[in-house]
């Protein structure tokens, strides 16, 4: 039943509240600023909106992954945010993930890892956190093979 009242709070927000956009280009990361990040024991949700672009291929059977994270160092890791079986990630299409883990303060950084050869190319990714802003990161662009593609709009925490 608290998962029922979670999801009304996290619509409620999604509803009442506008998600800041993120904009500047997307960027490759070296593999190693995301090698670090360990599935951490559970403790706060988050939902992820994707949207994929209509300039997109049809849909993705590529893996995807997913990270993100604050100006403090508090990351979240996804290895696997794919469903071939559902065809997520389909042309023109949302999808809404719904994540588990380590509680961040406001989100300001995010990156996509795809191995495959179909290719993917996502318009936006919103994300919905517990005491955070929405915020929205427009990548516009085909995600790279085999590489930590994303934004760092993170200032040095003091």
């Amino acid at each position: 039943m608290k998962g029922v009242y979670f999801l009304l709070y996290l619509a409620s927000i999604f509803i009442l509240s506008e998600a800041q956009p993120m904009v500047s280009q997307p960027h490759a990361f070296k593999f190693e600023s995301f090698n670090s990040i360990q599935e951490v024991g559970r403790s706060c949700s988050f939902i992820v909106i994707i949207k994929t672009s209509c300039s997109s291929i049809q849909f993705t059977r590529d893996e995807i992954s997913l990270a993100f994270g604050d100006a403090y160092g508090n990351k979240v890791y996804v290895p696997r945010i794919d469903d071939p079986t559902s065809r997520r990630f389909e042309r023109c299409i949302s999808d809404t993930i719904q994540i588990s883990g380590e509680c961040t303060y406001q989100i300001c950084h995010v990156a996509l890892f795809r191995t495959g050869s179909d290719g993917w190319k996502p318009e936006s990714v919103t994300i919905y956190g517990f005491n955070t802003r929405p915020v929205t990161f427009y990548y516009k662009r085909f995600i790279p093979n085999g590489v930590w593609f994303g934004f760092n709009h993170c200032s040095r925490a003091s």
